[in-house]
């Protein structure tokens, strides 16, 4: 349907440097018209206004003319089809339509385009993902999106305009990289920093490729190059406490401070299971039986079977009747910290992590490192050094693959010194 558009240059808007603007202009009533730039400019006196045409005088400094021609048919017809398209398809204001959508690029398709029914805004589809994920995957995998969330509200904040569909691309994914690992603001410990760890970087990017990926499959957005969206991952360096330090930990002396009784008992816990926190913390009275604790892991959903050490069976059976306190991660982390500074576990341990190409250096007391994650850090370590089959302990602890198990583990050096260390003891001497 032919539709009231025609190509203006609008009169008495001369730019410094002598040309003005070629636009678009779709007239919704006598009263009502809206103005989309084609970003093309020529001098005034080129333009024939009355056939909407730029003369063949035009100097070709300022383009060739039938290129220039071809460019603005192409632009009209455009223009022509998203107006048809929101006046016959849509509840939206043709106007509002045209305006809204003529910069897309040419692969978004017209029923792609931000109506009045659709939102193409793109933290509005980064809600309605959670909603559709919510029930389908773990509530730590949705923690990871709203993080993502987070992260690009924040960046967008940083770059002071708004983050659209057809923005994201290679150079968006580099500027993205390089905020979070040097400007993202955080508050740790009361006291501003800068920039994200590597993992939390590559999690961050992982889950904004499942999104956009999720978005074209369901075809609200077209497709996308996500090849230079490249994950990223480091080894982490993380202590382990080991078989003295943990015995100091379970015989401690806490009369003084009985507000940290039981966070040292559910910290003796995650390291005699090897469970994660989310498991650990939040144990049941049916879960144990016959000596054995039978445990479906939050995480990933599967079972595990893990029978009970004698230590742990007092605590968990004798003392608290599988009935365990409820804690918050946030104060188990802040608590255990204390309880292994009592215990007099503060030698200095240097760690080492990426930030962009350089590496950097961190020295703390041993107990100022010492996390939740310590727990089944320290079960798989120690039940590897005292020679476990690695089948085994994975059974327990829940790793999918021996190449996962390993890197969680901080052991084979030492391993492997032990036993160079045993042969030259029981070897010939000079």
């Amino acid at each position: 349907m032919r539709q009231p558009i025609k190509l203006i240059i609008k009169k008495g808007k001369v730019r410094k440097d002598g040309t003005s603007l070629i636009f678009i202009q779709y007239c919704f009533s006598a009263q009502k018209r809206v103005l989309v730039s084609t970003n093309i400019a020529i001098p005034p006196s080129y333009w024939n206004a009355r056939t909407c045409n730029i003369s063949q005088h035009l100097p070709t400094e300022y383009g060739n003319v039938d290129a220039l021609e071809t460019i603005l048919r192409e632009y009209l017809r455009k223009a022509e089809s998203m107006v048809d398209y929101a006046t016959r398809k849509t509840h939206s204001c043709p106007m509002w339509f045209l305006k809204r959508n003529f910069k897309l690029p040419e692969n978004w398709k017209l029923e792609q385009m931000d109506d009045a029914n659709k939102h193409q805004d793109v933290f509005y589809q980064i809600d309605q993902y959670i909603r559709d994920k919510t029930g389908l995957v773990q509530p730590s995998t949705l923690t990871v999106i709203r993080s993502m969330k987070k992260h690009l509200t924040s960046f967008e904040g940083y770059l002071m305009y708004t983050i659209t569909f057809d923005k994201i691309d290679a150079k968006f994914y580099e500027q993205f990289v390089k905020y979070l690992t040097y400007e993202i603001p955080l508050l740790r410990k009361c006291r501003l920093t800068k920039g994200l760890m590597v993992n939390t970087i590559g999690k961050t990017i992982r889950q904004l490729k499942c999104f956009l990926r999720d978005r074209m499959t369901k075809k609200i957005i077209p497709l996308m190059d996500l090849g230079a969206f490249k994950g990223m991952e480091e080894e982490v360096d993380g202590v382990f406490l080991d078989w003295n330090e943990l015995s100091r930990i379970y015989r401690l002396d806490l009369s003084g401070q009985p507000q940290l009784d039981k966070y040292r008992d559910i910290f003796v816990i995650g390291c005699l299971t090897g469970f994660r926190f989310s498991d650990y913390s939040n144990l049941r009275f049916d879960e144990y039986k016959n000596g054995m604790l039978h445990v479906v892991q939050k995480k990933t959903g599967a079972p595990v079977i893990v029978p009970l050490r004698a230590e742990a069976k007092a605590i968990l059976v004798d003392k608290y009747s599988m009935h365990v306190p409820r804690i918050s991660h946030v104060k188990f982390n802040k608590y255990i910290k204390e309880m292994v500074r009592l215990a007099g576990i503060k030698e200095p341990v240097k760690m080492t992590h990426k930030k962009g190409t350089a590496m950097v250096e961190e020295t703390r007391p041993k107990y100022a490192w010492v996390s939740s994650h310590t727990c089944r850090r320290s079960f798989c370590t120690n039940e590897y050094l005292a020679g476990t089959p690695v089948e085994l302990i994975m059974a327990v602890s829940g790793h999918k693959s021996e190449k996962s198990f390993r890197r969680y583990i901080k052991a084979d050096g030492m391993k492997k010194a032990c036993m160079i260390k045993e042969i030259w003891d029981n070897g010939p001497r000079l």
